[in-house]
């Protein structure tokens, strides 16, 4: 019987082990009073950096209301795009919310939460090629010159649906944006939330806005694979600030009311 026991209670202290080792981001934030994010603030209107060097915008709000309803203050670890996966598993922070889009590919590698917005892949086009380009499959030729930003869904449909046509991509989006203002490119490919604002913001009356989505595109927090506390958590959150007013609240911040724009550079 005390073998028993012994052989009970060294199971019980391996089990009990195993659990703390599997605590999740969430739960890491709680006990650290902070959670940290990875984003790359470049993309209006969901993480961008204002005039006074502070990061702002429509996902940043959600993340602040995450962090109030944790108990814990939020900090913002800015991370370029193309790197920030590999920042998360080397633990530079806890999840992910920098406008990221739930993809199968990306899903082999991150748990994602359910999205909190789905947009979808849109043109700003050259002025002199309005009429000429209608959708994207015009664009499919090696005549025309595309951009996108590196390490975004952006560039993957530019490789995949636009494949023909000669590609080039920034490590932000307002310099490729620029290369399409200048001449030198034919064709921008980003989401459609930041287009709607980059074609007045950056275009400077050179660009024409194609503003039919091509793809479908749900943006989600990601996190570490087998962290399902954490997304028990993030889900419940969502669910809640969809249904007492919170969501529509940050969304119309962003995308219905202009006023911050005069806050930024």
């Amino acid at each position: 019987m005390k073998k028993y026991l012994s052989m009970l209670l060294v199971g019980v202290t391996a089990l009990v082990a195993v659990n703390a080792a599997q605590a999740g981001a969430i739960d890491d934030a709680v006990k650290r009073g902070t959670l940290k994010v990875g984003m790359d603030p470049t993309y209006m209107p969901f993480e961008m950096t204002n005039k006074r060097g502070e990061i702002i915008g429509f996902e940043v709000d959600i993340l602040k209301a995450m962090s109030k309803a944790m108990g814990v203050k939020l900090e913002l670890v800015s991370t370029a795009y193309d790197g920030i996966i590999p920042a998360l598993m080397t633990d530079k922070f806890d999840m992910i919310g920098s406008g990221m889009t739930l993809t199968q590919e990306r899903n082999l590698r991150l748990n994602f939460s359910e999205p909190f917005i789905v947009v979808g892949q849109t043109l700003l086009i050259r002025k002199e090629l309005e009429g000429t380009i209608k959708t994207y499959k015009d664009l499919n030729t090696d005549q025309y010159r595309i951009t996108s930003k590196l390490g975004t869904t952006g560039e993957m449909v530019a490789k995949k649906l636009i494949s023909k046509a000669k590609y080039h991509g920034y490590d932000n989006e307002q310099e490729a944006v620029l290369d399409v203002v200048n001449g030198k490119a034919d064709a921008f490919i980003y989401d459609a939330p930041y287009n709607v604002v980059a074609v007045n913001k950056v275009g400077a009356g050179k660009l024409v806005f194609l503003d039919k989505p091509f793809t479908y595109e749900p943006l989600a927090f990601g996190l570490k694979k087998g962290d399902y506390d954490s997304l028990n958590f993030i889900n419940n959150f969502l669910h809640q600030i969809h249904e007492d007013g919170t969501y529509d609240r940050i969304h119309d911040k962003w995308f219905k009311d202009t006023a911050w724009l005069k806050d930024m550079e």
